[in-house]
């Protein structure tokens, strides 16, 4: 029986009841969503990841599945029912993907059951190189304070209490577009937003004009579409848009206030991107039927989504930890100019924390990830984090370039080549002062780190 015939079969409020999903990397942020989204619509979900995360240990305490640490192909249900999807982080040669391919099983990319959930509801999906998962949950905060019931779908938790995902009753679906691997490109969108555009993936884009051409076919999916003020961005539009900018906005230490339609916003995050951010959810909130002020009044009350400029605590010397998941030279200019306006007046220093994310990126953008951070009043440099990649593949990279290249631009502010862990912990603690912020960056696993500043 096929996936189709079985969702028929399933009640209206739970029509995938009778189908066996198996999830390989379960554990991270978009694949955890799609699980919980699966249990929600009846399926009777499993799944595995090859470490302990957090994600994988909320799933087991919302009873969504038990979800097993390492890839085995035990690790799949017995029966010839079971689909399989997999983590676009997961190898092909993986022991699960491997064994579902023995066995004959349905062997899926996340891309696909994407395609499904955003078929089930009116989904706005949020795209663009930077601000994504930040846009994306401010556009679940209007939609809520505007009076509607959406499901989301994010790269990370929203904020306020929320999940990384929710499935509702509700019409709208709120989706975070990824373009590192093309999984965007399967979604059916109602309203489209697109944030920016800048060559990030680079094994996934040969060049900006491919990734632009991507970004053009998204577009083209959706009858709306809200798009950044830029003649390159709104180019790639062949119907009805919504172009959106914010004028210069009034930043304040913790957020920001400016004008949109009229009416006057106030945010309680920080940085004048975040403004940016957040006239795109509003407007594409707008397009869905949000009541205006409710929307506004939404926005108001957003204070951050998972590992974008969270607030974690405070050392012991007294300088506020920052955690943020800024990963691209872009980014991190934007979050170090964020930090800026929570320094408080002639007190404190700005500490930069960078974990170089991926060898080819650090390859590509290194001398740019220098340049950015030596905006900073002290640089700290670990080493690179793989995650799919081998060092051996990469002769010669490493994180150093990066913290030389800081070096190179800081005028002699302090630049630090701190590539151990615990090493970066212990100088840090001597170095961090009262008044002082330190904002901790990188797209791995440098929130351990960030973590364990708190108090020491």
């Amino acid at each position: 029986m096929s996936a189709a015939d079985t969702a028929r079969q399933g009640s209206p409020r739970r029509p995938w009841s009778g189908r066996r999903l198996h999830f390989v990397g379960v554990g991270g942020a978009g694949m955890s969503g799609y699980a919980r989204a699966a249990a929600a619509l009846g399926a009777r979900v499993s799944g595995s990841d090859r470490v302990e995360t957090p994600y994988l240990r909320t799933l087991r305490g919302e009873g969504v599945l038990d979800g097993a640490v390492g890839y085995r192909e035990a690790n799949i249900p017995a029966g010839d029912d079971v689909e399989v999807f997999y983590s676009s982080a997961v190898p092909a040669e993986s022991p699960e993907r491997a064994a579902a391919r023995r066995r004959g099983l349905a062997e899926r990319p996340r891309a696909d059951l994407l395609a499904e959930l955003s078929a089930l509801r009116r989904t706005i999906a949020v795209a663009g190189t930077h601000g994504k998962t930040t846009t994306s949950a401010m556009v679940v905060h209007a939609l809520r304070g505007g009076g509607l019931d959406p499901g989301w779908m994010i790269g990370g938790t929203i904020g306020d209490g929320l999940a990384n995902s929710h499935w509702s009753e509700g019409e709208w679906l709120v989706i975070e577009a990824d373009e590192s691997d093309r999984s965007m490109l399967s979604l059916d969108v109602e309203i489209a937003v697109l944030t920016n555009a800048e060559l990030d993936h680079h094994a996934a884009y040969a060049s900006l004009s491919d990734l632009m051409a991507a970004y053009e076919q998204f577009l083209d999916r959706a009858p709306q579409a809200v798009i950044w003020d830029r003649p390159e961005l709104l180019a790639l539009r062949h119907g009805p848009s919504v172009p959106y900018d914010v004028a210069v906005p009034t930043l304040t230490p913790g957020g920001s206030r400016f004008s949109w339609r009229g009416a006057q916003v106030q945010l309680a995050v920080p940085g004048a991107h975040n403004a940016l951010n957040a006239t795109a959810a509003l407007e594409a909130a707008r397009l869905a039927g949000a009541q205006a002020q409710g929307a506004i009044e939404g926005i108001a009350r957003f204070h951050g989504a998972g590992r974008r400029f969270q607030r974690l605590g405070r050392t012991a010397s007294g300088a506020l930890v920052v955690d943020d998941y800024a990963h691209h030279p872009t980014e991190v200019r934007a979050t170090i100019a964020a930090a800026r306006t929570e320094l408080a007046p002639g007190r404190g220093r700005l500490v930069a924390v960078f974990q170089p994310h991926l060898y080819s990126r650090t390859a590509l953008l290194g001398d740019q990830f220098g340049a950015a951070l030596a905006q900073a009043d002290v640089v700290a440099v670990l080493e690179i984090y793989p995650a799919r990649e081998r060092a051996q593949d990469h002769p010669g990279v490493s994180g150093l370039a990066v913290a030389r290249a800081a070096g190179e631009r800081a005028g002699g502010r302090q630049v630090m080549w701190l590539p151990g862990r615990e090493e970066a912990r212990r100088a840090l603690a001597r170095v961090l002062q009262d008044g002082d912020i330190c904002l901790v960056m990188g797209a791995g696993d440098v929130d351990v780190l960030a973590h364990g500043l708190v108090g020491s």
